[in-house]
């Protein structure tokens, strides 16, 4: 297609070190523009339906004839979507190869970049809270009379290890969500170079950093003048690095989410198709701390004991446990620096969604609104968070005493080695739940909402069986199927709520509220990982299995009732969705976002989908294309402090030619020449 623009001649340039607004520094070239005879009235129909379908009506979400793929019959979509899916498949495959061909070690870098810098905090969080869990038989068996017969430490501090650990996530969670969405809008140029004023997503990342950093130094050099003044640093200590590790959960998940999704209105193929794999792809990094933990853990004590069967000496252990705090604080330090120095935009799409609602500070409104329209999700979220943890956090903070009960042979020997191996096996079947929800969590038939059900009913099998027939499984016939169904719980686990929840608990809410509400939901599934530490320091091992199983089947059934499914929603049209709700006009909105394939059945019985009809809502969308566009005109005659949160947002030139031809705004004509201004740009 042709471009029907006129363009002008190169000539010398005449303001050199000038920075004018809205073209940006003279380079010699003019800009091009429409000709004078272009008429006001626009294109016709096809040639407009030809203009905005690209953008409409995305191949991968829509057939030729522009229905989208969830109006399909089911026959239908299982081929639209395998179609889209292979041919995705075959790009990645080639770029993959393409990639190999040029430089061998290329993959790497993209995987370093896209996955692990993304989920280096949540890393960090899998390796240092975990290691209580493996830490605690070491310690049993060093120092018996403080961590088994309480003879020389309060129990009480003894037990409160883990409760301050959880406490102190819990308030990180809240604390650092709400800053996340906090944002101050004034900015101004220091030094020739731009100074935003804002806390946001970008500080908050950098805040969770240098607090766990300080926390890895208290763990490392904790001490006390008696073994339960130690104790009592210890705790401490775990508890104020857990506040930078709740901070990472609401920081993590808006920070890979909008990063991907980006901050302008046009989403990208790559963030329909690839936006949950982004995000899991972060949070898997979580269990790779764990097995860094446990490896080190492993690599140390035989350094410093010499072998791995007991007795273990105290200098040992010290030294063991301390120099394995001190290692990942020398990359935390490092995420400091990256956090401050290479994340400058990690706020762009916060900032751009205030800068369009003219809000500043905290968004109440947003908050408000979030509690009219989402309270169902907020109850899935955090309900199917708190389920979660249970089994989770319960598996992990107290995997010894698990791991003792399927093979009673650990607690006889006092081999802490023994026990740490098993967990190695627990660890890599945990792994290989984590990359299979990555892989499958975009697929349309898997999805969210299915993947999270199938995992809490798979635990909710794993733990109800044995519990039921605890002494036969622990007896030799029955010990190999015991530790298959535990194992398989933790894989189970992963695959489905433990990786989903993470995902969703941002992805279901706006903008202006994501790093809130998800905060709250993990708070909520903290409680749950609280709940399940103080009991299971009551419980006997068969009870703890007798307690745990229904905790899956509520999770199933709160997931079924209240949770949407966002797989295969452009996540731009749910910021539509939001942007019509907070305009007072939920009934004028008629788009994707309110498919019944994405609204949880709650909301399909209390009729939010009503609304919904592609027919109407595609002459909406080309309305609110329109007033987004004029938007951007209208901050392009700002300076370019102004321009930064909304650079991504781009329109192809016919988008652009179409809108001023049809624009009444004579301010965009150029007078003197009879000619309208165009700045060449692209859409993703």
């Amino acid at each position: 297609m042709t471009d029907n623009l006129e363009h002008h001649r190169h000539h010398e340039p005449s303001n050199y070190g000038m920075v004018s607004a809205p073209h940006g520094p003279e380079t010699g070239a003019d800009h091009d523009h429409l000709p004078s005879h272009m008429p006001l009235t626009g294109a016709s129909k096809e040639a407009e339906a030809a203009i905005f379908d690209p953008i409409l009506h995305p191949t991968d979400l829509y057939t030729p004839e522009g229905v989208y793929w969830a109006d399909l019959p089911f026959g239908q979509q299982m081929k639209f979507n395998t179609a889209v899916d292979n041919e995705e498949v075959k790009k990645e495959l080639a770029t993959f190869w393409a990639m190999v061909k040029h430089d061998p070690l290329s993959p790497v870098g993209w995987y370093f970049k896209n996955a692990v810098l993304p989920g280096a905090g949540l890393g960090l969080e899998g390796y240092v809270l975990f290691s209580i869990g493996n830490l605690t038989p070491l310690f049993t068996a060093v120092w018996p009379e403080c961590w088994k017969t309480y003879k020389v430490c309060n129990k009480q501090w003894t037990y409160a290890v883990t409760y301050l650990e959880i406490v102190g996530i819990i308030i990180g969670q809240i604390l650092v969500g709400f800053v996340g969405d906090s944002y101050d809008a004034h900015s101004f140029f220091a030094r020739d170079k731009l100074i935003l004023h804002s806390i946001g997503r970008r500080w908050g990342l950098i805040q969770d950093a240098l607090i766990m950093f300080g926390g890895l130094l208290m763990l490392t050099a904790s001490w006390g003048v008696t073994l339960n003044g130690w104790v009592i640093c210890y705790a401490l200590s775990l508890m104020f690095y857990s506040i930078g590790v709740g901070g990472e959960y609401p920081m993590t998940a808006t920070a890979a989410m909008e990063n991907a999704t980006g901050s302008g209105k046009v989403s990208t193929r790559e963030d329909r198709l690839h936006r949950g794999r982004k995000v899991t792809m972060a949070f898997l990094m979580q269990g790779w701390g764990q097995f860094f933990n446990q490896a080190i853990l492993i690599v140390l004590l035989l350094i410093f004991h010499h072998s791995g069967n007991p007795p273990y000496s105290l200098v040992s252990a010290q030294w063991t446990y301390r120099v394995s705090f001190a290692i990942p604080a020398v990359g935390t330090l490092w995420l400091v620096y990256y956090r401050a120095y290479k994340m400058p935009l990690a706020s762009r799409q916060l900032n751009a969604a205030k800068k369009r609602a003219k809000v500043t500070g905290y968004d109440i409104q947003s908050l408000k609104l979030t509690f009219k329209y989402f309270t169902p999700r907020l109850i899935a979220t955090a309900g199917s968070w708190f389920a979660n943890d249970v089994f989770f956090y319960g598996n992990k903070l107290f995997q010894s005493t698990f791991i003792a009960a399927i093979d009673p042979a650990v607690t006889k020997s006092g081999n802490v080695m023994t026990g740490w191996l098993w967990n190695f096996v627990n660890i890599a079947v945990s792994l290989c739940g984590y990359y299979l929800a990555s892989f499958l969590i975009d697929n349309k038939f898997v999805g969210r909402k299915r993947m999270m059900q199938l995992g809490f009913l798979m635990d909710f099998i794993l733990f109800v069986v044995p519990a039921f027939h605890f002494n036969y499984y622990k007896s030799i016939k029955g010990v190999h199927a015991f530790q298959a169904m535990y194992f398989l719980s933790s894989f189970f686990n992963q695959f489905g709520p433990n990786c989903v929840t993470f995902l969703v608990a941002a992805e279901v809410y706006p903008t202006p509220i994501r790093a809130t509400a998800h905060g709250f939901s993990a708070a909520c599934g903290k409680l749950g990982a609280l709940l399940a530490t103080v009991l299971y320091n009551y419980f006997s091992n068969q009870v703890k299995f007798y307690f745990v199983p229904w905790f899956g089947l509520a999770g199933m059934l709160v997931t079924w009732l209240f949770l949407p499914d966002t797989t295969g929603l452009d996540l731009k049209e749910q910021e539509r969705r939001w942007m019509y709700l907070r305009e007072g006009r939920e009934a004028e909105y008629h788009g994707i976002a309110v498919h019944p394939r994405h609204l949880s059945l709650w909301e399909r019985w209390r009729g939010a989908g009503k609304h919904y009809n592609p027919e109407l809502d595609r002459e909406d969308q080309v309305k609110d294309l329109r007033r987004e566009w004029e938007f951007r005109q209208t901050e392009k005659g700002k300076d370019e402090a102004d321009l930064v949160d909304i650079d991504d947002l781009q329109f192809s030139d016919d988008v652009h030619n179409h809108f001023l031809s049809t624009s009444n705004a004579g301010g965009l004509r150029n007078g003197s020449s009879g000619e309208i201004s165009n700045e060449k740009s692209a859409v993703n």
